[in-house]
């Protein structure tokens, strides 16, 4: 089994790295790996109920697109 750490540092001012970080954690862990992400500096806001579900990335897509799927599927977030 693979295993993978997002450590994402980046929060509101920055709704791109943000969403691509859960987007990946989502693929990881759909493809069998072990995933933990570490949200540190600005991304600790991200841990709060109900944030997350309102970055948006220019593309459309938005960190509620994936963070939802890392909940229920009990991957590790960290403080």
């Amino acid at each position: 089994m693979d295993k993978y750490l997002f450590v994402l540092t980046r929060g509101l001012e920055d709704p791109t790295r943000v969403t691509r970080t859960f987007q990946l954690a989502k693929v990881a862990k759909e493809a069998g790996g072990e995933v933990h992400i570490f949200l540190t500096d600005d991304a600790v806001l991200l841990a709060k109920p109900g944030i997350a579900e309102h970055v948006k990335a220019p593309t459309g897509d938005g960190a509620g697109d994936y963070f939802p799927y890392l909940v229920e599927n009990r991957v590790p977030i960290y403080v």
